[in-house]
């Protein structure tokens, strides 16, 4: 299951991000670009599956940024909706360029104006980086899900420094997935040691990151075991490593809930259904500066695996506008 894991805590950098996608292997997905016109201010990949090309992570110029990760409904509630999850997280990234609409406007008008009702589950997590005051306080980041009422029920993280969250998929500070506070607890190691190292580099924070993404505790499926019951093991591990022919045997709506993945009735089916892994992993570094370096690591295209040496790694750098 999808996961992101920030912090405002490391010396260096003002806002770190290390997410996880997990995803269908064939799904059709467009690895992370800046965007065409009229949104080319936009950095990030997108899912081809439906018309509007939502995201699942994506960063401006500007320094709005946006994470979205599905929210595994209870059995029974539907998994899926009308709207595209990916289009909100689009909705909040193509805002204009030039627009000075604040975090709490845009999340007044996500809720209240465009409506969130009709969209399967999902937690979003956006918001707009700025350099933090001389005390360290920055505006931070806006978590809704489509269970958010009004503005009023928005929770708000990364406005203090220190500050260390993980997101996946159910609500925001559920401590009973381990995978988010195993990725909470190993997030916060990472960046102390790293701290404490001298002369320590950002390739070497950025490959511990991965590290991070890339920790692998799945069970694997007992004799006997129902599948209904291995679906939750899902959320014991960060990474999750390739499940190939056996996912056959699972309902489209199993999958769904057990990764909340966005595909619904009239949709043209991925080539190949029965293999789902972590796809793609992204790293976010912000420095004090508002310098950024976003890259990203795609460990499945189509259906075709890269080893560890051959995974498709695109890097980019730039300096958010207005820091």
């Amino acid at each position: 299951m999808c996961i992101a894991l920030l912090t405002t805590s490391r010396p260096q950098y003002s806002f770190i991000l290390a997410s996880n996608r997990d995803e269908f292997v064939a799904r059709p997905t467009a690895q992370a670009d800046w965007w065409k016109a009229p949104h080319g201010h936009v950095l990030g990949g997108r899912d081809l599956q439906r018309d509007i090309q939502g995201t699942w992570l994506g960063i401006t110029k500007q320094g709005r940024i946006g994470c979205l990760t599905n929210f595994r409904e209870r059995e029974g509630q539907p998994v899926s909706g009308l709207k595209s999850r990916g289009g909100i997280v689009n909705s909040f990234l193509t805002i204009p360029s030039n627009s000075h609409e604040a975090t709490i406007d845009s999340a007044r008008r996500i809720v209240e104006e465009d409506g969130v009702n009709d969209v399967g589950g999902f937690s979003l997590l956006f918001g707009k980086l700025r350099r933090p005051d001389s005390n360290g306080r920055r505006e931070g980041l806006a978590i809704i899900s489509n269970r958010t009422p009004d503005v009023n029920g928005v929770t708000w993280i990364a406005r203090e420094p220190n500050e260390i969250h993980g997101l996946s998929n159910s609500y925001f500070g559920d401590a009973t997935w381990p995978k988010v506070t195993n990725g909470e607890r190993l997030l916060a190691e990472a960046v102390q040691e790293h701290s404490n190292r001298a002369n320590s580099t950002e390739d070497e924070l950025r490959d511990r990151l991965f590290d991070i993404l890339s920790v692998d505790t799945l069970p694997k499926r007992k004799s006997g075991e129902s599948w209904d019951a291995y679906i939750l093991q899902l959320r014991n591990s960060i990474f999750i490593p390739r499940i190939g022919g056996e996912v056959e045997s699972l309902t489209s709506d199993q999958v769904r809930a057990a990764q909340s993945t966005e595909k619904i009735a009239g949709d043209p089916p991925p080539q190949d259904t029965n293999t789902y892994a972590t796809q793609v992993q992204t790293v976010i570094l912000v420095d004090h500066d508002g310098n950024v370096t976003f890259t990203e690591k795609t460990l499945y295209r189509h259906t075709t695996a890269s080893s560890e040496s051959q995974a498709d790694i695109k890097t980019f750098r730039f300096q958010i506008e207005g820091w």
